[in-house]
């Protein structure tokens, strides 16, 4: 998934286009874009082995500004409203759920 975005330059270290090898250190800026938001992380120090995912945040800083998060209810809401859950032609999911109902019905009546 890094290598991927790496390579269509989604990636950024202090400004400039990086490379999936690229070796990051401490106080390097690093901007990548995901889910419509650009996140901003500053590398604090880089661990000796590997750590688990809770641990992560010991040597990262998020600055990403919390403005960018508020469009994501905005999205949310606008789906909702698109279409109620119900209303309007069903959906691929909807018509399976629909088709198995039926399924089960007509099998029991076979019985």
């Amino acid at each position: 998934m890094v290598t991927e975005a790496c390579k269509k330059n989604h990636v950024t270290v202090n400004g400039l286009v990086s490379k999936p090898s690229k070796e990051v250190f401490p106080t390097d800026k690093i901007t990548f874009r995901k889910d419509q938001i650009t996140y901003i992380i500053t590398v604090l120090a880089i661990p000796d082995n590997r750590v688990g995912a809770k641990l992560v945040d010991i040597y990262r800083k998020d600055e990403t500004p919390p403005e960018s998060f508020a469009h994501l209810e905005l999205i949310k809401l606008s789906k909702e409203h698109y279409r109620k859950t119900g209303e309007g032609r069903p959906t691929k999911k909807d018509r399976r759920d629909i088709d198995d109902y039926t399924t089960d019905i007509i099998d029991e009546d076979v019985d």
